[in-house]
């Protein structure tokens, strides 16, 4: 055995392997409390840069710039500050997509659903409550999995989500309606579910196959890049599944010092010794799963 217990995920393309390592010191965290002044800088920052964030990057960073000028004594502190900053968000940023795509390419998926409300039912608020609500026992009781979004249209600035399921006990109906895409400009044919539209209003649901897959998740990751809304799991959706890898299934090592193995596409899943058997959905169901 070349590597036990590894932490392995996909990128859409290829299965990675990440062996355990031994860190021999560990950085302690500053516990030092911020000052008021600190947190005030930090929440001024947060809030031109949500008021300013789908702008060309020169206006953004001239207007953040701008607003908290007054918060520092001299110019390069200023600049320094938003420019760390800028970062910060940058890496949450990478971050988000990555651990979405993990996430997403570990699991099975049926369709991409887009829903809204209907006024005469419920106003926004109510929507937003109920309609998680609804997410959160479909995954209870039925074993429903999304990823999702919240997302405002940009013409009327109206709340709809955004996500991808999977849906081994369907509720309600699907049915064929054609109607017309403002987007699109010509007629088209959607599915809708008697059961979302009766609750809340229209909804659309897109059969996923294997090859458009990665077309829906980037389709989520726009939007968490032009919103600041959050990614929306249901519970029970792991970033990786653990598996001992043998120096016969590693094609190289890659990444940052070699810290990542790249995996044959047929390579063994082991677990604690045991064969499992090659890589596939049924098999990757039965290892140990991490985050």
């Amino acid at each position: 055995m070349a590597y036990g217990e590894t932490k392995v995920y996909c990128d859409g393309s290829h299965y990675i392997a990440i062996p355990k390592t031994t860190q021999s010191w560990k950085k302690r965290k500053n516990f030092k409390s911020k000052s008021i002044k600190e947190v005030e800088q930090k929440q001024t920052f947060e809030k031109v840069y949500a008021e300013n964030k789908n702008k060309p990057k020169k206006e953004k960073v001239e207007n953040i710039e701008k607003e908290l000028k007054e918060h520092f004594k001299n110019e390069e502190n200023l600049k320094q500050f938003v420019q760390e900053n800028l970062e910060r968000k940058k890496r949450n940023l990478i971050e988000k997509r990555k651990r979405l795509y993990r996430k997403a390419y570990l699991q099975k998926w049926s369709y991409f659903c887009t829903f809204t409300y209907d006024d005469k039912k419920l106003n926004e608020n109510e929507f937003r409550k109920k309609l998680s609500e609804c997410f959160k026992k479909l995954s209870y009781r039925k074993g429903w999995k999304y990823i999702g979004v919240w997302e405002r249209s940009p013409k009327n600035n109206r709340l709809h989500f955004h996500g991808i399921f999977y849906t081994p006990i369907m509720v309600g109906e699907l049915f064929e309606q054609k109607d017309y895409s403002t987007i699109n400009h010509q007629m088209q044919i959607t599915y809708q579910n008697t059961y979302f539209l009766e609750r809340f209003g229209r909804n659309d649901f897109e059969e996923i196959i294997p090859h458009n897959l990665s077309s829906s998740i980037r389709y989520i990751t726009k939007y968490i890049e032009k919103s600041s809304e959050k990614i929306v799991y249901s519970k029970n959706l792991p970033t990786y599944f653990i598996s001992d890898i043998m120096d016969e299934d590693i094609v190289c090592a890659i990444g940052v010092e070699d810290r990542k193995l790249l995996l044959f596409d047929n390579f063994k899943c082991w677990d604690k010794g045991c064969l499992i058997g090659e890589v596939s959905s049924e098999v990757i169901e039965q290892m140990r799963k991490s985050n």
